[in-house]
């Protein structure tokens, strides 16, 4: 099959939508060969910035010169940028590739594997075919039965943040969702970022029973140094460093990764300070507090919940001229997204509302009236170009704007700015 037959396979799934469980991927990638034997990982849950971590983390890897896979979720445009292996994604043919084999696999199964188990599957036997020497895998929800769950042991298994969200599949308290992302502990090492007692005790309990050696990353050996628009530099641990990544949350998270990387050394990778430092100078996460246009300043965040939008607004209190900003925002109807509003409300000069693509999407109509409801300025968009024109417009050549609430939204107005 060619890559738009690719793709059409990979979406014919679609309507399946979320089903946690190991069972199909496990019986898919033994059909496979069981690719993910030839590998060994690093393996990222979280509910917030599991994404930044692996990318970090995969950095510092190849920059130490290992053969690195990445594997993360959502895509903003194209399902490659998915897949990368050193940092560039996989192409068009390989995809093709890949997938006609997992098509093969595929047949007769028992019950149809998801759209994400397949594209997993997918990343799994890609990097095994290009010999990766390590993969780097960001959970997609959860982890206990998320499909990435299907591999061995990893060398390292890394918590990032916990908040809540997918309550409705994870459990309606933090703590029930860090026992469902405590499901990755196997034996071994892990490390986890610096959480509050009752969430740490509920991974401690979890790393006790599996035997796994779990480091709490130590928050208080950060030492910020110079933070602009442009980056930030910091100490951690006697070292110094410097990330693009912008808000006091990615430093943060740049501890985590850096936790990580020593619990890597101890199991016998041989990581260089220097690699690690131009590792996470050279990270780039797209659409995460993004800098994309100067006049007005634009900025792209895909904050989709309440926790990641604190941290959104705190970044535009920052970085933005008089700490406010023009708020252009899509949301999914399924998220907690009047929390969003209560928070980017202290921040906003105004809203530009607009519905993302997504079936879950809240209509932007709808968002707006709540918007208006609570006396602030609200436009209702119909596209997502036409957004970005209006908030820039709202924000004059001396001001700005964020974009926010929606991943599935950031891709489209990236593009609007000549970014994919």
């Amino acid at each position: 099959m060619d890559y738009q037959q690719a793709l059409g396979y990979i979406g014919g799934v679609a309507s399946l939508g979320m089903k946690p469980g190991l069972g199909r991927i496990e019986e898919l990638l033994a059909r496979l060969g069981h690719p993910e034997r030839a590998l060994r990982f690093v393996h990222v849950a979280g509910t917030n910035g599991k994404g930044s971590t692996s990318v970090m983390i995969a950095a510092a890897l190849s920059a130490a010169g290992y053969r690195t896979g990445l594997y993360t979720s959502p895509h903003l445009l194209r399902v490659n940028e998915r897949m990368r292996l050193d940092g560039a994604e996989i192409t068009d043919e390989e995809l093709a590739g890949v997938v006609t084999s997992l098509a093969a696999a595929a047949e007769g199964l028992a019950e149809p594997c998801t759209e994400f188990e397949l594209l997993t599957a997918a990343a799994l036997l890609w990097f095994a075919r290009r010999g990766a020497d390590i993969a780097v895998l960001e959970v997609g929800l959860g982890g206990r039965l998320d499909a990435t769950n299907a591999i061995p042991r990893p060398d390292c298994a890394v918590i990032a943040n916990i908040g809540l969200d997918h309550t409705d599949i994870l459990g309606d308290s933090v703590e029930a969702i860090a026992a469902e992302k405590a499901g990755i502990f196997k034996g071994g090492r892990a490390v986890c970022y610096d959480l509050p007692d009752n969430v740490y005790a509920v991974l401690r309990a979890a790393a006790e029973r599996t035997g796994t050696a779990l480091t709490r990353a130590d928050f208080s050996l950060l030492e910020p140094l110079a933070d602009s628009i442009e980056g930030q530099r910091f100490r951690f641990a006697g070292g110094e460093y410097s990330i693009r990544l912008l808000g006091a949350h990615q430093l943060k998270n740049a501890a985590v990764a850096l936790t990580a990387l020593d619990a890597l050394r101890a199991a016998g990778w041989d990581i260089p300070t220097e690699a690690a430092q131009k590792g996470l100078a050279s990270a780039v996460w797209p659409a995460r507090f993004e800098l994309v246009e100067r006049a007005p300043l634009f900025v792209v965040d895909g904050g989709h919940n309440p926790q990641c939008v604190a941290a959104t607004a705190a970044a535009i209190r920052e970085y933005l001229p008089g700490g406010q900003c023009v708020i252009l925002m899509g949301v999914l109807a399924d998220k907690d997204w009047r929390a969003m509003l209560d928070t980017l409300s202290t921040v906003a000069e105004g809203f530009v509302c607009v519905t993302p693509d997504s079936p879950r999407a809240l209509p932007a109509a709808e968002l707006g009236a709540e918007i208006m409801r609570r006396g602030l300025h609200a436009e209702v968009c119909s596209s997502v170009p036409e957004a970005v024109e209006a908030a820039k417009a709202l924000a004059g050549e001396q001001g700005a704007a964020c974009s926010v609430g929606s991943l599935y939204m950031s891709g489209a107005v990236r593009e609007c700015f000549g970014l994919r």
